[in-house]
């Protein structure tokens, strides 16, 4: 550990932070349909969109009718993804020949991508053609995003507002944000990951002669306006299979440090968001420290771990950290600070390879998806994550006070915290579960590529990440076979919509409830006692699920690798 590493961090930390109010104000006008200084642009197409898809603005939506609406739509992404891949082979835009893709292939990665995961059982640049990458996974990356954004403003608007059925309009929340606030965004960002020398072309692939005299074929394709959206809108799929980690898809330090901050930036906003709609931005700042203190704490046992190396890398002269799986171009620093950044989101691009972590080094990582990636998560669906982690904590809170719970003028009540509990309990159900059924099933086992405690940490990570929707991977485990591709689409399927459908039945039992005035008995939700309560709820509950599992992952291999030191 450095001071130049820790000059790094506090960087980063310092430009999240200083975005935080310039977005959540931004957002906070689009979606309560203000006038913007792109609206002069912009208004005309949204109308047109409209018009054209027979939506009335003006009309709001219930929250069965707009999560049956959301739900819908999600149908339509899914047919056009896997007809998309399976058509591939007749379709343009196809340079290198790629053939069609396998059915339950197709149907991993259809799922994979419409729930935001990305997780990616294929190597892109060997699979998919350029349609298939812009028209199938570069729309859905927009689409998803704006999803899950939509969602959050639907569950705040649920505590702003009061005596009232509705909680917005689906069709005009997810236009509004993919007009307004992702597009403008990645069109300046795509222009500068081009400016950094990342590709954007629709020429074939080009054939290099190496010094050695043999033949490389180099891949290329439109990847700028790929990897603009997938960092912005928390994707994290891949055009190359090394993702971040390679050259084209991330060149220089700038590059790395641009999108690491665009991973947060959205999500970090939304708390903004939040403190501007509810009448108090001290609110959302409350939320914003708790999502800071784990973010921090998971960076420093992270770089400390990496930094710090292991007693075999000792052993074999190596005792300038842990440099395996880490490109040269980031180093320690970037690497363990993207790694974090990345599952504190549920991004889940790599710039290195998790795999070749430490065990405490990669534990933060599956930590950090099993507490559920409500530390920032990803845009719109952590904030919604975290405001389930908040109605349970206010719930506590009132059980230690003796009143009823209340936050930001709503009561939180039986309906509440019964939805809150089933969203969050049915993700250690899925990542657990499966695990447990892969680690006997000899056909599971087969596609484990290490034994004992790390094999088995492959595996939980895998369905961690997957029901997380995070998508990133340890990388030992072969999951492009049939067990695989459909366990893992089931549980990013569940992680994804049987969290949403919980946290939008809280929306619509909030919308419809008086808003009270605070009351010397009220419990401030602005201050340090309550940032404390939030993120010790948080590493309550996620402790009793994710510590039986760690115990024998990571924190086995930690011991396994230090021995001499230990002992």
């Amino acid at each position: 550990m450095t001071v130049i590493g820790w000059i790094q961090i506090i960087l980063f930390c310092a430009i999240v932070a200083a975005l935080v109010k310039p977005l959540g104000w931004y957002m906070t006008r689009v979606f309560n349909g203000e006038r913007t200084f792109l609206s002069p642009v912009l208004r005309p197409v949204e109308r047109g969109i409209y018009w054209v898809g027979g939506v009335d603005e003006r009309r709001e939506q219930h929250w069965l009718t707009y999560t049956a609406a959301m739900l819908l739509f999600h149908v339509g992404g899914f047919a056009i993804i896997y007809g998309l891949m399976r058509l591939q082979a007749v379709l343009p835009f196809n340079p290198a020949g790629q053939s069609a893709v396998a059915e339950d292939l197709s149907f991993n990665t259809a799922i994979s991508f419409i729930t935001n995961t990305n997780w990616q059982n294929y190597g892109g640049e060997s699979t998919l053609s350029y349609l298939v990458q812009m028209v199938g996974l570069t729309h859905q990356n927009f689409l998803s995003a704006a999803t899950g954004i939509a969602l959050a403003m639907a569950l705040i608007r649920g505590f702003t507002r009061s005596s009232m059925r509705t909680v917005g309009n689906f069709w005009v929340d997810v236009t509004r944000c993919t007009l307004y606030v992702l597009l403008p965004i990645c069109v300046v960002y795509a222009l500068f990951l081009v400016w950094q020398g990342m590709p954007q072309t629709l020429g074939a692939y080009v054939d290099a002669t190496t010094l050695e005299g043999g033949k490389q074929t180099i891949a290329l394709g439109p990847v700028a306006s790929q990897v603009a959206i997938k960092m912005l809108g928390t994707n994290g799929g891949g055009f190359f299979n090394a993702n971040a980690a390679h050259p084209f898809e991330n060149p220089t330090a700038l590059s790395n440090l641009v999108q690491m901050v665009s991973i947060f930036a959205l999500g970090a906003a939304m708390t903004n968001v939040f403190g501007r709609m509810v009448g108090n931005e001290r609110q959302g700042w409350a939320i914003f420290a708790v999502m800071g203190i784990l973010f921090v704490a998971g960076v420093t046992v992270t770089y400390w771990a990496e930094a710090n190396g292991t007693s075999a890398l000792h052993a074999l002269g190596l005792t300038g950290g842990n440099m395996e799986g880490k490109e040269v171009r980031f180093g320690i620093v970037a690497s363990s600070l993207f790694a974090v950044v990345t599952t504190a989101a549920s991004c889940g691009a790599v710039n290195a390879m998790h795999d070749s972590f430490t065990a405490l080094g990669g534990m933060i990582p599956l930590i950090n998806m099993q507490l559920g990636e409500v530390i920032i998560g990803g845009v719109g669906a952590g904030f919604y994550g975290m405001l389930l982690f908040v109605v349970l904590a206010i719930f506590v809170a009132g059980l230690m006070v003796g009143r009823t719970p209340e936050y930001v003028g709503k009561k939180i009540e039986a309906r509440e915290v019964k939805m809150a509990m089933l969203a969050i309990l049915v993700l250690p159900l899925m990542y657990l579960g499966w695990t447990a059924v892969s680690v006997v099933l000899p056909s599971a086992v087969a596609s484990m590529a290490n034994s004992g405690p790390h094999g088995f940490t492959e595996v939980l990570y895998a369905f961690t990440s997957a029901t997380g929707n995070n998508g990133s991977a340890f990388a030992g485990l072969t999951g492009n076979t049939l067990f695989y591709n459909l366990t893992l689409a089931s549980a990013m399927f569940v992680g994804r919509f049987f969290m949403i459908v919980p946290a939008m039945a809280i929306a619509g039992s909030l919308v419809e409830k008086k808003s009270i005035p605070a009351s010397a008995g009220t419990f401030p939700t602005t201050g340090g006692l309550f940032v404390g309560l939030v993120v010790g709820v948080i590493l309550i509950i996620g402790g009793l699920t994710f510590f039986p599992a760690l115990a024998l992952g990571p924190i086995v291999e930690h011991l396994a690798m230090n021995a001499n030191t230990l002992f």
